[in-house]
């Protein structure tokens, strides 16, 4: 237990800040940035502040797993900070790193003014360092030479071999640069190692190293590396340093403060390093072992990683491919340049196998297939890329043959070549005689890699990806997968204070309505408007999922126009996640007329007849014309209670058009119904100017914009739903608040099947069906 103290609103800038606030000033004193991460409620957290008691999850870099904050009950500021029992306790627990995640400096170095520049620079002048500025954007890396297995031995170092980007990374004048091999500036792609870079307690520094983004095992992830490294928009990336963070782990320390200390031993340079970079944090220093490789590369194939980079101790820092760096890998791989597709057979889409080919002494040469390591989705993606650049001829030449380049290629006939310019990494088991792979398997793409960069090992001296190594971080023990469990909260809490119904009976309705109303919710986005505490208490519309939510929960997030952000939907896809979501207090339902994966493409068009002061007859009447007119054009049309005092008329679309094209129809159909009720119907949308007529919105068709579901809860007294109704029902006498949570299921056994649920998969010819309307408002 630790105690917590709530404290005033801080502006975000001051996230970063490190120094000494003088006395008299609030929080007078050193500053450091402690630790850093998500907070991510596992509870309602408004809740949880009014009750005194705070539920949370930590993903720091010294914080991990769930924590509860506790309100002391005689103060109004004072808490207690409680470790979970979860797979992050470990004994003793109150033990941390006191380093700043930052700069690595302690509070206590702050005040007193300490940091290791002063330390650093005598030290780096007593190893007979050279006085010469290095310029981060212009060094050229140290490249490793490739062995087949590994070795115990006297004078090395041994790192992991990371999978990630090689990064040179340089603070000057204050600001940091970060560099690819390449020379490309990704300053602006990991601003989150960009702010730790500025922060180090060095005058000038640069670094090479590695940048990786771990998985929750915490092992490099280079897929997740490359939905980094392909996001442009800057909100973007601010959110992905967030949510998935980067780690840069520096290797080497190429100069300081002024001093080149390439020319010095990489023990000595690793010394220095040790000492000029944090512990943890988003930049970090590298582990290494010495002498034992073999066995060290033993360890690392048991836990699944690629291998190992094997380093002189005693060697310079030389640009360019040396055997002083040794790179060894569990089993081999290497990349290859796209040269070709061959056509899928059976079930199997995309293509049936990828033709590779890598340069030999400046010529592209043929160097095998390789059709296994694919997803679908892979399958799809990567077709779709080579699509646009088919060319009709190889253009590579054959394959190398006892050391001999042949002129025929493999399989030129069943083969369609594409332009060189897409780079793919496999993993093979040997070089057949023939020249070809054998045994290859698919890993990944790389956009990272130029494809001039290919060159066939032991044939010529070339820079490749990245050399560096880093050990990931360790995993907690006995983690188990998160069951799907829903603590269900206040079901005697009075949501209907008329009719006394509870959160209770909310819940049990979706519960046993739901094989009627879960057709409409899955592979959907929702929107929430929760009443936590009944239809007579305050309420709030919710787009966003919570942060608490349970990962068994789908959600999909889709970029807002209007906010400039992204939004994370729940979707709703069983029955567990809408008792879930009806456990939030959510009454009404509201859904797209679009599927994920197809949002631009509605499954059907709204009339929404909205009476306001107009008799419900009118509604009546509207809904009829409105059916006769698509029965006759044969446009499929259902009809539903809105669980208020008006009417929703669905028609088909089948995903066949865009929303302007659907709310076009909409408008050409609501005009046509005004020529024979312009005396009781309108499509004004300003309310005063409507009169009493009953408006014909056709305009809800739009992207992002939704309707209650069919079986939705209304938060109205007597707790009516929007009900499915049979055409036979639209007539004088149809009373809309007859459809509650109590009588809508009696009503669903009885029909045994919903009148409108064939909107979601029928698929009317629309060409069709719009030169019909065009004969009828012509007429």
């Amino acid at each position: 237990k630790r105690l917590a103290v709530k404290v005033e609103d801080h502006p975000l800038e001051y996230g970063d800040f490190e120094g000494i606030i003088p006395k008299g000033n609030y929080g007078a004193g050193g500053v450091i940035v402690w630790d850093r991460g998500e907070w991510v409620p596992l509870e309602d957290w408004r809740e949880g502040l009014e009750k005194g008691k705070l539920l949370f999850e930590l993903k720091g870099y010294k914080l991990q797993g769930k924590w509860t904050l506790v309100k002391i009950k005689k103060s109004e500021r004072d808490w207690l900070l409680i470790k979970e029992r979860d797979a992050w306790v470990k004994s003793p627990g109150d033990q941390f790193p006191e380093e700043s995640v930052l700069s690595g400096l302690t509070v206590e170095e702050v005040k007193a003014g300490i940091t290791p520049s002063t330390r650093l620079r005598n030290a780096v002048e007593q190893a007979g360092a050279v006085r010469q500025q290095v310029d981060a954007a212009s060094v050229q890396p140290m490249l490793a030479e490739s062995a087949d297995s590994a070795f115990t031995r006297d004078g090395w170092l041994f790192e992991l071999k990371l999978d990630g980007y090689r990064l040179i990374a340089g603070k000057a004048h204050g600001e940091a640069q970060l560099f690819t091999r390449n020379g490309n500036d990704y300053t602006g792609v990991f601003p989150e190692i960009a702010r730790a870079i500025k922060a180090l307690p060095l005058e000038d520094c640069v670094l090479d190293g590695e940048v990786v983004c771990l998985d929750t095992t915490g092992k490099p992830s280079f897929s997740r590396l490359q939905q980094r490294g392909r996001l442009q928009s800057a909100i973007d990336i601010k959110r992905a340093a967030v949510e998935l963070p980067a780690t840069y782990y520096a290797f080497d320390l190429l100069a300081l403060d002024g001093f080149d200390l390439r020319p010095l031993q990489l023990v000595r340079r690793k010394e220095l390093l040790k000492e000029a970079v944090p512990k943890l944090g988003p930049v970090r220093i590298l582990d290494h072992i010495e002498r034992e490789g073999e066995a060290f590369l033993t360890q690392v194939a048991a836990i699944g990683l690629e291998g190992i980079i094997a380093k002189k101790a005693d060697a310079p820092y030389r640009a360019g491919r040396t055997d002083k760096w040794i790179k060894i890998k569990k089993e081999p791989t290497s990349d290859f340049i796209i040269v070709g597709f061959t056509e899928p057979r059976g079930s199997r889409s995309g293509f049936g196998a990828l033709q590779l080919a890598d340069y030999v002494d400046d010529t592209l040469v043929y160097a095998g297939r390789v059709g296994t390591g694919f997803n679908e989705d892979m399958l799809t993606e990567l077709g779709s890329l080579l699509a646009p650049i088919v060319r009709d001829t190889p253009p590579c030449t054959g394959p190398i043959v006892g050391g001999v380049r042949t002129a025929d290629v493999p399989d030129a006939k069943t083969t369609t070549w594409v332009e060189p310019v897409n780079v793919c990494e496999v993993r093979f088991r040997e070089w057949t005689p023939d020249g070809l792979l054998r045994h290859s398997t698919y890993l990944r793409f790389r956009s990272d890699k130029p494809p001039h960069d290919c060159i066939r090992e032991g044939t010529a001296r070339h820079p490749e990806r990245s050399e560096g190594s880093a050990v990931a971080e360790p995993l907690p023990a006995h983690v188990v997968p998160a069951k799907r469990t829903i603590n269900f909260s206040n079901l005697k809490k009075i949501y209907w204070p008329e009719e006394r119904y509870t959160k209770g009976d909310l819940i049990e309705y979706y519960k046993t309505i739901s094989p009627w109303l879960l057709p409409y919710l899955r592979n959907r986005p929702l929107v929430m408007t929760r009443f936590p505490d009944g239809i007579d208490g305050k309420s709030f519309y919710q787009k966003d999922a919570p942060e608490f939510a349970p990962e068994w929960i789908r959600t999909v997030s889709i970029w807002s126009e209007e906010t400039q952000r992204d939004i994370r939907y729940f979707v709703c896809d069983d029955d567990l996640a809408l008792q879930y979501i009806a456990n939030l207090g959510s009454i009404p339902l509201h859904i797209w007329a679009s599927r994920v994966g197809s949002l631009e493409q509605p499954d059907w068009c709204v009339l929404d007849l909205d009476p306001k002061e107009a008799p419900f007859r009118d509604v009546i009447r509207t809904a009829q014309v409105l059916h006769r007119l698509c029965e006759s054009i044969g446009l499929p049309n259902y009809v539903k209670t809105t669980g208020k005092t008006g009417l929703h008329i669905l028609l088909s679309l089948g995903r066949q058009c865009t929303y302007a094209q659907s709310r076009t129809l909409g408008e050409l159909l609501a005009r046509c119904v005004l020529r024979e009720l312009g005396d009781v119907a309108t499509i004004v949308r300003h309310v005063t100017k409507r009169g009493d007529k009953v408006y014909l919105d056709y305009l809800q068709n739009r992207h992002g914009q939704t309707i209650v579901a069919p079986f939705s809860v209304r938060p109205l007294p007597g707790a009516t739903v929007s009900m499915p109704l049979r055409w036979g029902e639209v007539e004088d006498g149809l009373d809309p608040r007859a459809f509650t949570i109590k009588t809508a299921p009696d009503r669903m056994q009885y029909l045994t099947s919903d009148p409108c649920v064939e909107v979601l998969e029928q698929k009317p010819d629309l060409h069709e069906v719009l030169q019909r309307l065009a004969a009828e408002l012509a007429s």
